[in-house]
């Protein structure tokens, strides 16, 4: 019953370990600004539907900014990467890196993969191992020309040179088209005034050949926020988002029962994500049955 656990536990990523699952997330201290000297929540469970807390993942660094957001972790030759992003409010994140030799951690901090000076605003970091071995580093960036897109924050992915080293080259995956994705209208940002919009939260899924890269799309902070996709034939696409002209295909809002979902990962044919209950008091972790259907991904959610 969803959801499966009740206590805030935003973006929640989960991935399995031996017998065991673990669901890393961004909790209310790391979203508003934390002091602590640990950060991101973690859960373990054997079944995916009882939940225990399983301590705090990352030794927090000595790193400017106090927000720590949406972590995901990956497996490589016996040692576990966690990739994230910190920074002060909603400007100036940069995405790290650190590494632990066991699934719960401690994670210890490695190294910055992207610098603020050169990139203002880079997070939700999603690692992705292709089928022949080469992983690859999706996350959101900020775009302020319409040529290609409406202003606002967007899918990109560039290939990990390392676990730790992220090349400089960097494809841009979907931007931004459609009136539903409208994070706010007349949105002070970098100087300049937009009607601002978001994709963000990218997970990629590959199946039978072809690549599937979900989204949340929208304001996190309403209704409007959900799940949509894009589709491509390679890693590096060209991506394919049509069909998402009239709200996300995935995942919505159920007015009066759940509210913005979204943020979402997958393990095992299943949508792990976040939601608003009714009274929006916290973001907490839900996890629905995902279908892959001739029309693309649906899950039957949000329950």
């Amino acid at each position: 019953m969803n959801p499966v656990y009740a206590k805030y536990f935003a973006d929640p990523f989960v991935f399995r370990a031996g017998a065991e699952y673990f669901a890393i997330g961004t909790g209310p201290d790391e979203a508003g600004g934390s002091n602590r000297r640990t950060v991101f929540p973690m859960l373990r469970s054997r079944d995916l539907r009882e939940w225990t807390e399983a301590g705090s993942a990352l030794v927090r660094p000595d790193v400017e900014g106090d927000t720590f957001w949406a972590p995901e972790i990956a497996c490589s030759n016996g040692a576990f990467f966690l990739y994230y992003s910190v920074g002060t409010a909603d400007r100036g994140h940069q995405l790290r890196v650190a590494e632990a030799s066991s699934p719960e951690g401690p994670y210890h901090d490695r190294a910055a993969l992207t610098e603020v000076e050169d990139v203002p605003f880079a997070i939700d970091p999603h690692p992705f191992r292709d089928d022949d071995g080469r992983w690859y580093l999706f996350h959101a960036r900020d775009f302020l020309d319409t040529t290609d897109g409406r202003a606002g924050t967007a899918l990109v992915v560039s290939e990990l040179e390392t676990m730790t080293q992220l090349a400089r080259h960097v494809t841009t995956v979907m931007r931004a088209h459609f009136d539903w994705q409208l994070f706010a209208k007349n949105r002070s940002m970098y100087g300049r005034t937009h009607d601002w919009y978001t994709l963000e939260g990218p997970f990629v899924v590959k199946r039978d050949g072809r690549y599937f890269c979900l989204y949340s799309g929208g304001c996190w902070q309403n209704d409007t926020y959900g799940v949509d996709y894009g589709v491509a034939d390679s890693v590096l696409g060209p991506w394919d988002d049509r069909g998402g002209e009239n709200g996300p295909r995935v995942l919505r809002t159920i007015p009066g029962r759940v509210i913005g979902p979204g943020h979402c990962s997958v393990i095992d044919d299943m949508l792990v994500y976040h939601a608003w209950d009714a009274s929006m008091r916290a973001r907490t972790m839900r996890i629905d049955p995902l279908r892959f259907t001739s029309e693309g991904p649906r899950c039957e959610g949000p329950t």
